[in-house]
């Protein structure tokens, strides 16, 4: 009996439990994203079947002085969040891994707002920061950082603000997988770097930061693909105010599709959305890949 003969009774039950999930794969995400885009390239208000235009909507989004703002807006929150978050769940991970008091409950405590909704966090912190009763608020104006009108009624702060209701409520869930890769390094490697005199940061750079290529990886495309999809807090605290300066291409996707109804449109920038997120992520692995390290 050949070796293909005998695999094969392998090979269809492999196909038989892969099936159930492959159709659901096909239903809710292969479907949908070939849906998109072939609305991209019509005129459709949800009232009306979809006209074809062509690359109409194309050419009308890299026109665009609002598709443009809420493209900058995303990357300025991604490559702020992106990095900040990764090195701060990062530093929790290696804090906690050592064995100090209340450990476990700093863990929970670090974790907790990961498993909270976003837009019920986004409420408590558009509270915080309210002009006239929120805490935070009167703290800053107390020491003369924060204007009357609020963090939330300027550009900037407004931005920076919804950056770091990002960054609060995912570094703990990033932790969590920092924290798996560590408990996985053999402690034998740590004592020879120790017995031949390495100082602690000579070890995080030569055993723990290559070891952890894995994760790093892992945890810098989720957390880039996340912070290309922010929207929770963005709509409950600034709904992209002030003056579109938190307008992100999610936002705008949600404006266009559901205040304006113009689908296509927002169809094409949605295509946008995940072209970008697809090359940098594969940028991130292909720059991860080739550092990973293996024992």
């Amino acid at each position: 009996m050949g070796r293909r003969s005998i695999r094969a009774p392998q090979t269809r039950a492999a196909w038989l439990f892969m099936t159930p999930s492959l159709i659901i794969l096909a239903i809710f995400m292969v479907w949908p994203i070939v849906r998109n885009l072939y609305l991209s390239f019509t005129e459709y208000d949800l009232l009306s079947a979809p006209k074809w235009i062509g690359l109409a909507n194309y050419r009308w989004m890299f026109s665009d002085a609002d598709t443009m703002n809420a493209l900058k807006n995303s990357l300025v929150y991604a490559v702020i969040v992106t990095p900040v978050t990764v090195a701060l769940s990062l530093a929790f991970s290696i804090a906690l891994n050592k064995a100090i008091r209340a450990r476990s409950f700093v863990r929970t405590a670090i974790f907790t707002p990961f498993i909270v909704s976003l837009a019920i966090v986004a409420i408590a912190f558009r509270f915080l920061l309210d002009p006239n009763y929120g805490l935070v608020t009167s703290w800053l104006e107390r020491i003369g950082l924060v204007m009357t009108q609020g963090i939330l009624a300027d550009r900037t702060s407004a931005l920076v603000a919804v950056m770091v209701v990002g960054v609060w409520k995912n570094a703990g869930f990033y932790m969590v997988l920092f924290l798996a890769g560590l408990q996985s390094i053999p402690g034998d490697l740590y004592e020879a770097a120790e017995l031949d005199g390495a100082s602690g940061w000579r070890r995080f750079t030569t055993v723990t930061w290559p070891l952890l290529s894995n994760q790093t990886m892992l945890v810098c495309i989720q957390a880039l693909s996340a912070s290309f999809q922010v929207f929770d807090q963005i709509k409950v605290m600034t709904d992209g105010g002030p003056a579109k300066g938190t307008e992100t291409l999610v936002v705008l996707i949600n404006r266009l599709g559901m205040n304006n109804l113009e689908f296509g449109a927002g169809a094409a920038i949605s295509d946008l959305l995940l072209v970008i997120v697809l090359v940098l992520s594969g940028i991130q692995y292909l720059h991860f890949s080739k550092r990973q390290v293996t024992y």
